[in-house]
Order: structure tokens, then sequence, then C-alpha cells
């Protein structure tokens, strides 16, 4: 909003207005939607958790579990709603409105982030122990993904939505066999050309898995003071640093990545959900005196994979979230050995001593904040491994 104004006020009087042409910059308009996403989350947090205190929206806290956290037991939760108001008005006073990439974004993040909020209202205000019911939740969480990755598949084939709406038309001329351009592929990172072919099914197809598991895999990994959004802000930032590379035709030439038209202007997306995630951490270390929720998990984890998806590095970002990918895995290993040993004795077996991953730490004698602090090294030195994928190819 402000990048028009400013063309605006230049085209009124270019002589006075002159100066504004700095608002042209993708990295001046990036650093700016942090900063004032950062700024925002910090004066609006004690509002916003004085409000869930009053409307006594205190997180449930199970009794098998661990026991030091039966303290946390009515701490605020739905924090989340604070991260996705900072990086809303942030992004929507920075971003070029013109960009398909960020909307498609905002309407993932902000989609999954109503079903997080409809969940959490269910737990913790209805108080109905399972919230939404899981296969309602997959089933809204599908149908937004659905929809983002048959726009995606067009959208990132083609460099304009006129061109999207023509490939559309004809992929149904040619009895739905067309192929997609190179730009397309699955690219496999630390190699100069290897990529495979999709197709329009297979883009579909992962982009779904992308954005769900991402969703799904932050919920996971929310569960300690701080656990997720740390890792969340470092991945963004990340995917920020490919977004601009991507969108630049020098950059993305030079380092062997395919060049999308206008995926460049994720990085002030990016930036601002840097920003609203750190704001959000001056509240959630621990002690933490609010909880994401399942409004802010579900609604940054569904960013990250949409955004990956639209700078064509899912693999990275499978390295990059490592963490969130390894907590995932930890709860299907523990449910599905449980399963089988329950029908195969009778008695039902654990992998771990608790799931997610942290959890089973704990029980091993970490403490809270060593886990954190360690699961924060970990995505770091992963995030470092993924960046370097720019160069060492």
């Amino acid at each position: 909003m402000l990048m028009t104004l400013a063309q605006w006020l230049q085209q009124l009087n270019p002589e006075q207005f002159g100066f504004l042409r700095v608002f042209q910059y993708l990295t001046f308009r990036a650093v700016m939607a942090a900063m004032t996403a950062l700024l925002l989350g910090l004066a609006l947090g004690p509002y916003v958790i004085r409000r869930l205190t009053e409307l006594k929206i205190g997180q449930p806290i199970r009794e098998y579990g661990v026991a030091e956290h039966l303290a946390k037991r009515g701490t605020p939760t739905m924090g989340g709603a604070l991260i996705l108001l900072s990086i809303a008005l942030s992004t929507l006073l920075w971003f070029d409105w013109s960009n398909r990439f960020v909307w498609i974004v905002m309407i993932v993040t902000f989609g999954f982030g109503a079903i997080g909020w409809v969940d959490d209202w269910r737990k913790v205000v209805d108080k109905d122990p399972e919230g939404m019911r899981s296969r309602d939740k997959y089933l809204w969480q599908s149908v937004i993904g659905l929809i983002a990755a048959f726009y995606l598949t067009f959208s990132v084939a083609e460099t304009s939505n006129a061109r999207v709406a023509e490939l559309f038309l004809n992929w149904i001329g040619s009895g739905f066999t067309i192929p997609l351009p190179n730009r397309a592929d699955l690219i496999v990172p630390f190699f100069k050309t290897v990529s495979y072919p999709l197709g329009v099914a297979g883009f579909i197809f992962l982009t779904y898995i992308v954005i769900v598991g991402s969703s799904n895999a932050v919920n996971l990994t929310d569960g300690l003071d701080g656990l997720a959004i740390m890792p969340v802000v470092m991945v963004g930032s990340a995917l920020g640093i490919f977004a601009y590379v991507t969108g630049n035709a020098v950059f993305s030439n030079y380092l062997f990545l395919p060049h999308i038209p206008g995926a460049g202007e994720l990085l002030v997306f990016c930036a601002a959900m840097a920003g609203a995630g750190l704001a959000f951490l001056w509240f959630n270390a621990h002690p933490a005196q609010v909880f994401m929720g399942d409004v802010g998990a579900l609604a940054l984890g569904g960013a990250l994979g949409t955004i990956a998806v639209i700078v064509r590095q899912e693999i990275v970002l499978a390295v990059m979230g490592g963490i969130f990918v390894v907590e995932a895995l930890s709860v299907m290993a523990q449910v599905a050995w449980f399963k089988y040993t329950r029908r195969r004795y009778g008695v039902g077996r654990r992998v771990l001593l608790m799931a997610p991953l942290h959890h089973h730490f704990e029980k091993s004698g970490w403490k809270e904040t060593q886990v954190v602090i360690r699961f924060w090294i970990i995505t770091m030195l992963l995030c470092l491994v993924g960046l370097s994928t720019l160069k060492l190819r």
C-alpha cells in the first residue's frame, strides 16, 4: 500500500517527492516490514495477553504429560492471533499489492489460522477436549491445500495472471496432458542441473503434501516455551533469501535456480513473519506468558510450505525444517508401533518415552530450556546447510 502511495506522490510532484523512490527497493521494504511487525507485536502483546486472560482462554495441560508442565495450566493460549495480526498489517503496508504470490500465501496462512482458531476455541472456551474433530480439521486443511496447489501449479509455471489462464486453458484443451515448464520441476539440491518433471498431477500432489504436512509438523512441534516460533523465524528468513534470489533474473541465472518472476516480493512477507515471530518470542520465552495455539502453529506451518513451493525449494524446506520433520515422524512412529504391538501382542508398546520427540527428551531428564535451545541450535545449523545449496551446486 505504501509503495503505491509513494509512486502516486512521485508522479504528482517528482521533484518534491523524489526521495520516495526508496520504496521501490525490495530490500528496504523487507527491512521495514520486519521492523513494523516487530514493533506492532511488542506494542499489542500486553493488550492481547490481557484480553485472552480476561476471556479465560487458558491452555489445558494433559495429566499424563510431563509433570513440570502442570504449572502452566491456565496460561493464555491462542496467542498466534497476535502473530497473524502483526504479519497482516505489516505485509499489507509494505508489499506490492499487485503481486499474486503474496496474496496466495496470505490466503493459505489465514485460512489455516481460521482452522486453528476454531480448534482452539472449542478446546478452551467450549471446554471440548477434542476440539475440532480430526477428520473435520484435515478436511478443511485439504480443501485449502488443494485450492492453493491447483492455483500454484499454473501460477509458478507462468509469469503473469493472463499467461496463467492461458496455460490452464491449454492444459484443458490438450486433454490434461500438457507438460509444465522446467521452472516447475522438483529441484534436487547440491546439483546444478538435476531436477525431475512433475507434471500437473505430480505438482498438485507434492504441493498439497508440503503445505498440509508443514502445517501439521509445526503444530506438533509447538509444545514447549519458544520451541516452535524461533525455528519458524529462522526457516522463514532463509526462505526469504531464496525468494529474493529466485525473483531476481540475474541472481537466479548465476546460481542455477529457476527464475520465478514476482517471487522476490515474498521477502516482504518472510520479513514480516520474522519480525512478528520475534515479538511473540518476547512473551513466549520461558516461562511463557502466552502460548501460540493451533491458530498460530497451523498458519505459520502452512505459510512456510507455500513459500517453499513457490521458490521451488521443497526438499530444502525439509532440510532446514528438519526439527519439524523429525517431530512429526516421531509421532507417526509412536502411534504406528503402539497400534502394531497392541494388535500383535495384546499390549501396546512405545518407541519413545513420550511423543512428540521434545517430550521424550524431557522424560529423559533434559530441562525444558535445554531442549528448546538445543533444538534452536540444530535448526540454525540446518538453515545454514540449506542456504549453502545456493552456491554448492
